[in-house]
């Protein structure tokens, strides 16, 4: 087979060097047959899984393989030169052994309970974007050199193309669409709606849609100089910024021996704000010293800034160590209040690169070498192979985000006293895959949950087929299996104190002559309490769904003409954070009837209510 030689048609290592001859014309083609091909691929597993039709019936294999075909031929079309080069092959080969293996895992993890996949593929995605966006710079390295040597400024060049590369790809697929959808409008105008039927059908969106992908991947790699003027122009804009980013830094470390750390942590987000300031400080810096040939080229006296803002750069360098410890002791207060949660989890990682990155920028501050920051290479050649582990082992047993987490939330609720509030029990079955579901399940034994109002709101959440649960429609309610007054009475217990509802009230309830019908359906927990509210002497009936996803819904029923009618709803003025208090005292019966402060207004027949101002 043959063996091109030990160069890359397809990107210049650095901005001075010369264009090459370009792509070979088969390379080219290949490049928009790729992108072709990606469509079809994910065409055709899509209509297999939704009809059910061989592997691909099953989520795990659906996902797994959706993951594949995004990922590979993409990083394939990046990255290809030389169609016969067989070490390019025995790379991909690698590669697509690699990500089918971790987007195994990931499928196996998003199965095995309904409505968890959606918490499973995002984090893949993300991951598997991350991965290749970081090991493609090496592999590029590596096809140019033909062993593993990677040259800083080679390895600094490939990443910035590739990234440019695919956001090119991405505008030219969108403006692609944009005449397409002007195309069809057009046609439209004159009562000719074929086109606007053709460009709606599933078939050409994902066609079409790779095929434009592909040839804004091929833009990209070979308009080579529009890439390199693109990249100037946003690094320029990051140098222009990170003086700016550098004072506010500077003086927020400066400040915090007035301040003191209590006011940060009481924020709730301080680590989220912290490690954004890092990310943002990693990049403009990397955006100034770019790939080190200007400096290394120039004495340690000189730099992209005058003394004085060199120094102040500097300073903020120093101070990123102190950014990184804030932000991991808020983490650590978080998780030691309430446990790891998935989101933790990645916060966790992402802060351990971050503070590898600040501690080793700061020693380039503090042992400099002959060019300014010349040792910030090394720390990203190092950071990059951590990202690189990272990306791979949180979808392995070893580093299983889901699994963690799920066994923390699961330790936590057990150790509780009362029952957890439903959305913590939703949380804990959606967003751990299969982890979450199992761990659901292991709570039925918990001893704060054997009361029978635990035991059905555990069921519920339990039973749920998604996270969002939608107002179920009339003809769902009438064949729901509730259809006797002893039966909703094991689902509606009256409030503590006050007595059960007479029996014409179920009637009406059943008959869906009142509202709350949803307290009528399998797993609902709710409480009827018994006032006087108008003040007539005879009494009403609030029903109140306490495992209602949003808030706490109460309907209002009165007696009128002898029979029951629905008479309104109440809203409480209340924040999410009081929903559990809220329905500890609506189940002990704790409701009285306050007067308004203002009365209605009327004026020849105008009815008009005085809504109080909030400071009221």
């Amino acid at each position: 087979m043959h063996t091109p030689p030990p160069t890359s048609d397809g990107l210049p290592p650095s901005d001075d060097a010369a264009p090459g001859p370009g792509l070979p014309p088969g390379t080219r083609r290949c490049i928009v047959l790729l992108g072709l091909l990606q469509g079809a691929l994910w065409y055709g597993a899509h209509q297999a899984h939704s009809r059910g039709w061989g592997p691909w019936a099953q989520l795990g294999v659906y996902g797994a393989w959706v993951a594949w075909v995004l990922a590979l031929p993409t990083v394939v079309a990046l990255s290809v030169v030389h169609l016969r080069d067989a070490l390019f092959w025995r790379g991909t080969g690698a590669l697509a052994a690699l990500v089918l293996a971790l987007a195994a895992w990931a499928g196996w993890n998003a199965t095995g309970a309904p409505g968890t996949a959606s918490s499973v593929w995002a984090p893949l995605g993300l991951a598997l974007g991350l991965l290749l966006l970081v090991a493609l710079p090496w592999w590029q390295c590596r096809l140019q050199h033909r062993r593993w040597h990677a040259p800083y400024p080679d390895l600094f060049a490939y990443a910035w193309h590739n990234a440019l590369a695919l956001a090119l790809a991405a505008l030219f697929t969108g403006l692609c669409w944009g005449v397409l959808g002007l195309w069809a409008g057009l046609f439209t105008l004159v009562k000719v709606p074929l086109f606007a039927d053709l460009f709606a059908q599933p078939s050409f969106i994902a066609l079409a849609s790779g095929t434009m992908a592909g040839v804004g991947v091929l833009i990209g790699r070979t308009q080579q100089r529009a890439v390199q003027t693109a990249r100037q122009s946003l690094l320029a804009l990051c140098q222009a910024l990170l003086p700016l980013l550098a004072v506010a830094v500077v003086l927020f470390v400066l400040s915090l021996p007035f301040t003191g750390l209590q006011p940060l942590w009481q924020t709730r987000k301080a680590a989220a704000v912290l490690l954004g300031v890092l990310a943002l400080q990693v990049v403009f810096v990397n955006a100034v010293y770019q790939d080190g040939r200007h400096a290394r080229a120039a004495t340690r006296s000189s730099g992209p800034y005058p003394p004085l803002l060199r120094r102040l750069v500097e300073a903020s360098l120093l101070s990123m160590p102190v950014l990184a410890g804030l932000a991991l002791t808020a983490l650590g207060l978080r998780i030691n209040q309430y446990g790891w949660t998935t989101d933790r989890l990645w916060a966790l990682w992402l802060a351990l690169v971050l503070s590898a990155y600040a501690g080793g920028y700061a020693l380039a501050v503090l042992r400099p070498r002959s060019a300014w920051l010349e040792r910030l290479e090394p720390v990203n050649r190092y950071t990059s192979w951590l990202v690189m582990a990272l990306a791979v082992l949180v979808h392995t047993p070893l580093l299983d985000p889901f699994r963690i987490a799920a066994h923390s939330q699961t330790e936590r609720l057990r150790a509780a006293s009362a029952p957890a509030p439903e959305a913590d029990l939703v949380a804990l079955r959606f967003d751990h895959g299969r982890h979450g579901h199992a761990a659901l399940q292991s709570l039925q034994d918990a001893p704060a949950y054997q009361s029978a109002p635990a035991q059905r709101l555990l069921q519920g959440v339990l039973a749920r087929p998604q996270r969002w649960q939608h107002q179920p429609s009339t003809e769902a309610l009438r064949s729901g299996a509730v259809t006797t007054a002893a039966q909703a009475q094991r689902l509606i217990t009256p409030a503590s104190g006050h007595p059960l509802p007479d029996a014409d009230w179920w009637q009406a309830l059943l008959a869906q002559h009142l509202r709350g019908m949803e307290c009528l359906q399998s797993g609902a927990d709710c409480v009827v309490l018994q006032a006087d509210l108008d003040g007539d002497g005879q009494p009403e009936q609030v029903l109140c769904e306490l495992s209602a996803r949003w808030g706490t819904p109460c309907t209002l029923s009165t007696r009128q003409d002898g029979r029951w009618q629905h008479a309104g709803q109440v809203d409480w003025q209340t924040r999410s954070t009081d929903t559990q208090a809220l329905h500890q005292h609506l189940r002990a019966g704790q409701l009285q009837a306050q007067q308004p402060r203002w009365q209605e207004l009327q004026v020849q027949g105008q009815r008009g209510r005085i809504r109080a101002d909030p400071s009221d």
